[in-house]
This record gives structure tokens, sequence and C-alpha cells, in this order.
């Protein structure tokens, strides 16, 4: 009985180690997932406070020339 328990552990031991170092990868794996999910919702912010303010300098532009366009009319 003792020589089932100790070939039991002795299989079992590198069943554990196989299991945890994949848990491990596994972990790893979604923490880099995270990390580059982060800074892709970073940049989609930073691209629309760029688009944002490209879109206020545009419209400022238009207000500033649509005096002038209207003198040419008259």
């Amino acid at each position: 009985m003792t020589g089932t328990i100790a070939v039991i552990m002795i299989f079992s031991i590198p069943i554990i180690a196989i299991f945890t170092d994949h848990i491990q990868k596994q972990s790893k794996i979604k923490q880099k997932m995270l990390e580059d999910q982060l800074k892709l919702e970073q940049l989609k912010h930073e691209n629309f406070v760029i688009e944002t303010e490209k879109m206020k300098l545009e419209l400022h532009k238009m207000n500033l020339e649509e005096p002038k366009n209207n003198s040419r009319v008259l």
C-alpha cells in the first residue's frame, strides 16, 4: 500500500508542476493583454483629443473667414 502511495506521489508532482506552470503562463498572457488594451485605450483617447482640437480649430477658422465672405457678397 505504501508503494502505491509513493508511485502516485511520484507521478502527481510533475503533473502539478506542469499545471502550475500552465496557469502562470496564462496569467502572464492575460496581464500582457490587459496592458495592451490599456495602451490602446490611451491611444484612442489621445486621438479623440487631437481630433476634437482639430475640429475646434477648423470651426474657429471658418468663423474668422465667414465675415470676409459676407462682405464680398455685399
